[in-house]
């Protein structure tokens, strides 16, 4: 029998690199998501962007991330597992 490894936490980012991932700096990382949320906000928010949070999170945790896409994204598009 096959004993399950415990999961193994990332040490440092990984950005996409044609097919496959590959180790980058944080600068790297950080200005590749930036660059992603601008251009969705550019396209278009309310077609290229949403907020999906979690009843698990905190108050605050889901409060910040729906003003992040309402005020940052300029996005309605924001949903929750609470409403469930």
């Amino acid at each position: 029998m096959r004993a399950v490894k415990p999961y193994v936490r990332l040490t440092h980012p990984l950005v996409r690199d044609g097919e496959g991932l590959r180790r980058a700096s944080w600068d790297e990382a950080l200005a590749r998501a930036a660059d992603a949320l601008r251009s969705a906000r550019e396209r278009g928010a309310t077609g290229t962007y949403g907020m999906f949070s979690c009843s698990k999170a905190t108050n605050e945790m889901n409060y910040v991330a729906q003003k992040f896409t309402r005020s940052v994204m300029g996005s309605n598009n924001v949903d929750s597992c609470n409403r469930t």
